[in-house]
């Protein structure tokens, strides 16, 4: 990230939410799976999540819940954008 004097940002930057299976949750966390991979991760920010969900995960934190259908085409464009970003 590029700044032009001390506060004027000059450059783009992106955040990425991957999204997750939630696996199983207690009150505050739960489990997500994406491609075998589990972690635990915060549901503060998103306490109406359950089991079966498809969970969109930030910096730790379950932002949002996708159907079946958006995780697997999200999952899918940044499989192909990574991909893309190999070959540079």
């Amino acid at each position: 990230m590029r700044y032009h004097g001390s506060d004027r940002l000059t450059e783009t930057t992106m955040c990425l939410a991957i999204p997750m299976k939630l696996i199983e949750r207690d009150e505050f966390e739960g489990t997500v799976e994406l491609e075998g991979i589990r972690r635990r991760i915060s549901l503060m920010l998103l306490p109406e999540a359950e089991p079966g969900d498809h969970v969109l995960v930030h910096a730790g934190y379950a932002i949002g819940v996708v159907d079946e259908d958006q995780a697997r085409e999200t999952l899918e464009i940044l499989e192909t954008y990574s991909g893309a970003m190999r070959e540079l």
